[in-house]
């Protein structure tokens, strides 16, 4: 007995060939958003430097309210991404939101260090830069006192300035994303990545000098590598039908892959004290 071969059916036939087509088209569709996110414009509201040392650069954004908070806002974010993560996009914009709502908003953007920045540390970022950019922001805005938001390392380094300087007319020190306590390495997958036993600080900063975007990314995303590696993408897929939320998406995506070397000194002395809270996670106190 053999097999007979179903009759063709046409219309079957071309209903299968035109959902091929809209899958095709939803395809490339979801690969030129992703091409097209490198190019989308972020940072978009207004803002004047003021100053700069080195890479660092000062702005200020331009107030938009009529009465502005008496203490200044300054903002401080990490070393290892840029900081327009702030200001995404019209609309989704967090420094938007500050400056509808009154503050007088300021942006320490560290730039991307260079070979001749190697020997940056958080002395230098926390202990130097830091305390010349708040005099430079009082200054200008004629406050005396102001707020302090430090995000990701961001908080590291502005927790350190707040504890150097007591003397600061420092108003209110807010902390998002802290990498302050790894005292619990079960915890924290770092404090298991830069363990000792495994992983030379020094041969890898006295090799490279910077750590290059691309290990600092990797091990980002290794976190949550199936989150980062497949849910960001499946998860853009229910999105292609609705042009902002694409929007959101495309500059989200150009933020995380558009990161900048980090200064090997102060990736070492990072390292040194995720260690060192494993090692000592209490001092004795008399």
């Amino acid at each position: 007995m053999t097999n007979t071969p179903p009759a063709f059916d046409p219309e079957e036939a071309a209903r299968t060939f035109q959902e091929a087509l809209k899958e095709a088209s939803r395809n490339m569709r979801g690969a030129q958003v992703v091409a097209k996110s490198y190019d989308i414009a972020v940072g978009l509201t207004p803002k004047d430097l003021i100053w700069s040392l080195n890479k660092a650069r000062l702005y200020r954004y331009r107030p938009t309210a009529d009465h502005l908070h008496r203490a200044t806002l300054l903002l401080i974010y990490a070393l290892i991404n840029k900081p327009y993560i702030f200001d995404l996009r019209p609309g989704r914009s967090f420094v938007e939101y500050l400056l509808s709502r009154g503050f007088d908003v300021y942006l320490l953007d560290w730039g991307a260090p260079g070979p001749e920045d190697r020997r940056l540390s958080f002395d230098d970022y926390a202990a130097e830069y830091v305390p010349r950019a708040v005099r430079k922001m009082l200054r200008v805005s004629g406050a005396t006192e102001f707020n302090l938001l430090g995000y990701c390392i961001g908080s590291a380094i502005a927790s350190v300035y707040a504890a150097l300087h007591p003397e600061a007319p420092l108003r209110n020190l807010v902390l998002l994303t802290s990498p302050l306590d790894f005292s619990k390495p079960e915890d924290s997958l770092f404090s298991k990545w830069f363990d000792h036993r495994y992983f030379d600080v020094d041969k890898i900063v006295d090799t490279l000098g910077l750590i290059p975007v691309e290990f600092i990314e990797t091990w980002s995303k290794m976190l949550k590598p199936i989150e980062n590696y497949v849910g960001t993408y499946t998860g853009l897929w229910g999105k292609l039908d609705d042009d902002v939320a694409v929007e959101g998406w495309q500059a989200m995506h150009r933020w995380i892959h558009d990161g900048v070397p980090m200064a090997g000194e102060a990736f070492r002395h990072l390292t040194v004290a995720i260690l060192f809270s494993i090692v000592c996670p209490s001092l004795p106190t008399e």
